[in-house]
């Protein structure tokens, strides 16, 4: 059976699940809700579906897919959102080279300016870059006039191959949640889609990430000083009760000893001999 898409705004809780089926639902965030109805619907659940205006605040979505036409039937129906909340990004085997990357740039501006509030990279099964080795890139190039030559030293790296789908999409989501160009407080998942059923796997989970995520370090108050003075840091007050801690004294070290006078010695007298001594 092939999942081409899941129900937007439907799909009743069914009544076997209960009244704490249905409280879950009420706390449950947008991919949680979207892995949840794909996984019902993948089990032949035809009431499974996203209820898409209960997460307007998680909407719309940033997605990453690679070319592969075939992915044009599943998406965006297998996540349950509406084409108008979907913005699809796609390339060459969903891959994404640096934190700093043209494609990392696409998804923060994405972010920025269609105001994307969460991001998924989605993989596909049978991947055709994946099953492309080096030695068969070589040759297609070639085959299109594109010789070795012109190519670059590392083809792996410059165009980013892998051996695995879902290492791919791992590697992908870490560049993307460690690039300064993504806000810290954007999910940023990894989706692995079957390309035959439409069934997801979620690879990496978002809110996980953002869960276990440190904390980043606030810089020190700064005190600003009128004038043409730059900026010192605040002064600290100390504790009710405390004793204010001295300052240290800086002490100039001391100047170097002058270099030794040179002793001046004696001029000598010139000798005047008598005239038979000369």
């Amino acid at each position: 059976m092939t999942l081409t898409a899941l129900r937007i705004d439907g799909g009743q809780v069914p009544s076997q699940y209960g009244a704490r089926a249905a409280r879950q639902e009420e706390i449950m965030r947008l991919f949680e809700a979207i892995i949840e109805a794909n996984q019902r619907a993948a089990r032949g659940d035809t009431r499974a579906g996203v209820h898409v205006s209960e997460f307007a605040a998680s909407l719309p979505v940033v997605a990453l897919t690679c070319i592969d036409p075939r992915l044009n039937k599943l998406m965006p129906g297998v996540l349950g959102v509406p084409e108008e909340q979907f913005i699809w990004l796609r390339n060459a085997g969903n891959i994404i080279t640096g934190s700093l990357s043209s494609t990392t740039r696409s998804l923060s501006l994405a972010c920025a300016i269609k105001g994307g509030k969460e991001i998924a990279i989605i993989g596909h099964t049978d991947c055709k870059v994946c099953h492309t080795s080096v030695s068969d890139l070589v040759d297609r190039f070639r085959t299109l006039g594109v010789e070795r030559a012109r190519l670059p030293d590392n083809l792996v790296e410059y165009f980013g191959l892998f051996a695995s789908e879902r290492q791919n999409v791992i590697k992908a989501v870490d560049f993307v949640r460690n690039s300064p160009l993504i806000g810290p407080k954007v999910p940023v998942h990894g989706l692995l889609v079957d390309i035959t059923t439409g069934k997801l796997e979620w690879v990496v989970n978002g809110y996980q990430s953002l869960a276990s995520a440190v904390p980043s370090v606030q810089p020190a108050a700064r005190l600003n000083i009128e004038g043409p003075q730059l900026t010192k840091p605040a002064q600290i007050a100390p504790e009710a009760g405390e004793e204010p801690v001295p300052k240290p004294k800086i002490v100039p070290p001391p100047a170097p000893a002058p270099p030794p006078v040179p002793p001046v010695l004696p001029k000598r007298r010139a000798q005047t001999r008598a005239p038979w001594e000369r």
